[in-house]
């Protein structure tokens, strides 16, 4: 549970830090590049290469892509209908179809399934949330950013964003090593380590920089709604189609409702701050989203016993 300690620990730093204003105004948005240029670069190599993909992992495979479709579908449609800007819509999309699959979902998984259960964890998030992340979550932040509305959003603007993105470079090479049955000396991938574990506590202190649970806020209504779908309505998606539909009856099955039911990804937040998707909703999707999702997951795991 030291990664659960982590997440609080590192949120309330960077609270403090805001508070204490000790950063720059803009402070967290350095956080933020050094997660983005350095920290997911290195996890994707250190990960993907060492992925063993089976049939058997059909269920933790797909989980974030679903997830992530549905969420695509969801606040577009809402965002039509109750005239959302496009970065609010956007932000949502990307906090509320991404999971904390790692931080959170590694640590509660392997206390409620073991062993086993994490290494399907472990699959469902760097095969999915993570890549879901760096391929559609980057094409989600450029189409709903001002910034890229104003550049241009054509296809060639999209791609250039998607192709020149660090992660997603990262991405493409540790996918091609996976295939070539490539992994780096035991040298490299300490240091690739090393780098890994600098991604949490950075990323969580860059979005406690910018929490504040403000009253008379303008988004509670929109947090609400990005809540109400990453924590009950996105997992309830998953259990039909798995649990009720294919007839899933195995440890992937419930170790993916588990991970659907996670708050919301802290990388996504940071992405979404990144290219300006109304960071301070991003950082109280997270820092609302990742204690209230401890009761909720409560109840999706009596549900998976009691099915």
């Amino acid at each position: 549970m030291d990664n659960v300690i982590l997440i609080f620990i590192c949120l309330i730093l960077g609270v403090l830090l805001q508070k204490l204003r000790v950063f720059p105004v803009n402070g967290h948005a350095t956080l933020n590049q050094y997660v983005i240029y350095i920290s997911l670069p290195a996890l994707s190599l250190y990960f993907i290469p060492k992925i063993v993909l089976s049939g058997a992992l059909f269920f933790p495979l797909f989980t974030s892509w679903i997830g992530f479709a549905f969420a695509y579908v969801f606040f577009t449609a809402l965002g039509k209908w109750l005239g959302w800007s496009k970065k609010l819509t956007g932000c949502l999309i990307l906090t509320g179809g991404l999971g904390n699959t790692a931080f959170i979902g590694f640590p509660v998984v392997e206390a409620l399934f073991g062993k086993p259960g994490l290494q399907t964890a472990i699959v469902l998030d760097q095969a999915g949330t993570f890549v879901v992340m760096a391929t559609l979550g980057i094409v989600i932040a450029a189409t709903h950013s001002l910034k890229m509305k104003a550049a241009g959003s054509g296809a060639g603007d999209i791609l250039k964003k998607v192709f020149s993105f660090p992660p997603f470079i990262a991405f493409l090479i540790s996918a091609c090593m996976n295939l070539s049955g490539f992994d780096f000396t035991d040298d490299i991938q300490s240091v690739l380590m090393s780098i890994c574990r600098t991604t949490a506590p950075l990323a969580l202190v860059a979005v406690g920089m910018q929490l504040k649970i403000d009253r008379k806020s303008k988004y509670w209504n929109s947090l609400y709604i990005g809540l109400f779908f990453k924590l009950i309505l996105m997992p309830a998606i998953i259990f039909t189609i798995y649990k009720v539909f294919l007839g899933g009856k195995g440890l992937a099955a419930d170790v993916s409702v588990i991970e659907s039911a996670m708050g919301p990804m802290v990388t996504a937040a940071v992405l979404a701050s990144a290219y300006g998707l109304k960071p301070k909703l991003a950082g109280m999707m997270v820092g609302v989203g990742i204690p209230l999702s401890f009761i909720t997951m409560d109840f999706w795991y009596w549900l998976l016993l009691n099915y």
